[in-house]
């Protein structure tokens, strides 16, 4: 079969119907927009497939994610200036230059921040700057690169001491417990980082350098100590990861977090009166959702399993 005979994916074919829909005012701006689940289960496709199209209609300008509200049917643009060319003056005014790498980075940062990493495009980051989008691949290749060089300005952040504190357990706890901080102020990261495919930029690669350096002197091979470093990184990675997912949900929902939990008060207490489940009775309402505790607790238990590591090869 010929590529002219090929059928378009499936996202695509979701994104024109929608974008038909758009343009034709069957959905018109401030509506909201289908959530990735509902478009997975009206066209019968995964949920990767849906978050795809999604993300195409915001490239596009279509829809657009707004803090309380979710993902809404965008508000008409005008057209915007040639790709790659410095946007004519107004009258009165100057052109506008295309911005510097580090104000680049920085935009998209608080477009993340505010709105989640799916929220991050490079026409939207285009748009907040006031540019061409094509002004923008002066700097990145594409949107992973971005986030790659997003999160690299973020975990420069991080202020390491050097050298670090005496002993080896209270260099990692200073590290993850930083690296924890990082995540909260931050809750796109943990998304924005790969074990499979790693990001090889500096300040992140300097955070991997200084647990090694920690770990010098205790007699651990170096395999060993950079297993050590990576399950340290993951278990902070891991911990924070529902933070970065609640702030996806309320985006594309609309929904904060206490707002889903009352909704759902009534299904629970029905479970845990019948007797079923005695145990899970008797718990706390706050020990499951403070997530800082939790962490904290992963972090001494995993501690304690690697001092029993250290102290056997002793």
């Amino acid at each position: 079969m010929s590529s002219a005979q090929r059928p378009d994916p499936p996202y695509r074919r979701i994104v024109a119907e929608l974008r038909a829909r758009i343009l034709t005012g069957d959905l018109r701006p401030g509506d909201r927009m289908l959530s990735t689940r509902q478009i997975a289960q009206r066209w019968g496709v995964a949920v990767a497939t849906a978050t795809r199209v999604v993300a195409t209609l915001r490239d596009e300008g279509l829809v657009e994610t707004k803090v309380g509200s979710g993902t809404v049917i965008g508000a008409r643009r005008d057209p915007e200036p040639t790709a790659g060319r410095v946007t004519p003056p107004r009258p009165g005014g100057v052109a506008k230059q295309a911005p510097a790498r580090g104000h680049v980075l920085r935009a998209a940062i608080a477009i993340a921040d505010a709105e989640g990493l799916d929220a991050v495009s490079m026409r939207r980051l285009a748009v907040e700057l006031g540019v061409g989008p094509m002004s923008l691949y002066r700097h990145v290749e594409n949107k992973d690169e971005l986030v790659a060089r997003m999160a690299d300005e973020v975990f420069g952040e991080l202020d390491l001491p050097t050298p670090g504190p005496p002993g080896w357990r209270a260099g990692l706890e200073l590290i993850a417990r930083r690296q924890w901080r990082l995540c909260r102020r931050h809750l796109w990261l943990p998304r924005a980082v790969s074990f499979t495919r790693p990001l090889l930029v500096p300040n992140m690669m300097a955070q991997t350098e200084w647990v090694l350096r920690a770990l010098d002197g205790l007699g651990l091979p170096m395999a060993t100590r950079v297993r050590e470093a990576l399950t340290l990184h993951a278990l902070v990675i891991t911990a924070a990861l529902p933070l970065a997912d609640e702030v996806e949900a309320e985006q594309e929902t609309g929904v904060p977090l206490d707002r889903w939990w009352l909704a759902r008060r009534a299904r629970a207490d029905e479970l845990l009166a019948g007797g079923r489940f005695p145990l899970l009775a008797t718990i706390p309402p706050d020990v499951t959702s403070d997530l800082d505790e939790l962490f904290e607790y992963g972090l001494a238990r995993h501690l304690d399993g690697f001092a029993a590591l250290v102290g056997g090869r002793a």
